[in-house]
């Protein structure tokens, strides 16, 4: 634990949604387990703009069980599930402004042979090239809801700036008019975690 840096501090998550997913790009994402610790560099990530956003859970202020830590300060840990695996995101924006960065890809730092366990998987590179996949690597859960990025057990520290990203639409997001457009998809450009 104590050769990992410290977390970034709450003023760094305040930027608007759309630079801090390209901010987010090159930081560390780390999770503390009984299991041990376990690493990656965030390397996609995608934004979602809450009320006029038709792919995000909050599109219209949607406020349900599932989205309300959507609608509290920006730093917060924000977990579903979809299909069987768990996703992450980071919550952005203003207290009531229900927004949110979804992490969809990491680059194994350190704990690499607990994500192999965890995985079951002797391929480095497919080990984290997913938002569920670098879940269950990294060992995030459902019970990570609620929790802040600022500390322990799942938090982002400084990592190292990517020379050049690239934009492009989100992924998956089939059924949502305009917004399938939207190029809130944030990458290090050529990096092999990437997810597609």
């Amino acid at each position: 634990m104590n050769d990992l840096p410290a977390p970034l501090p709450e003023e760094f998550f305040q930027l608007p949604t759309l630079e801090l997913a390209q901010e987010l790009l090159g930081c560390l994402l780390i999770k503390t387990t009984p299991e041990g610790t376990a690493s990656g560099y965030i390397v996609e990530t995608e934004a979602y703009k809450g009320p006029l956003d038709r792919a995000a859970h909050s599109f219209g202020n949607r406020r349900t069980k599932r989205t309300e830590i959507m609608f509290g300060k920006a730093g917060l840990i924000y977990t579903y599930k979809m299909h069987t695996h768990t996703l992450v995101n980071v919550v952005s924006s203003v207290e009531d402004v229900p927004e949110a960065i979804l992490i969809r890809a990491v680059e194994p730092f350190s704990g690499i042979p607990l994500m192999h366990e965890r995985r079951g998987l002797p391929d480095l590179v497919k080990l984290t090239s997913g938002p569920g996949k670098l879940t269950k690597a990294l060992g995030i859960t459902m019970n990570d809801y609620g929790g802040s990025f600022t500390e322990p057990p799942l938090y982002i520290a400084p990592g190292n700036k990517p020379e050049s990203i690239q934009c492009g639409p989100r992924i998956g997001i089939g059924n949502s008019g305009e917004a399938v457009a939207y190029p809130w998809r944030y990458w290090v450009t050529g990096n092999p975690f990437v997810s597609r």
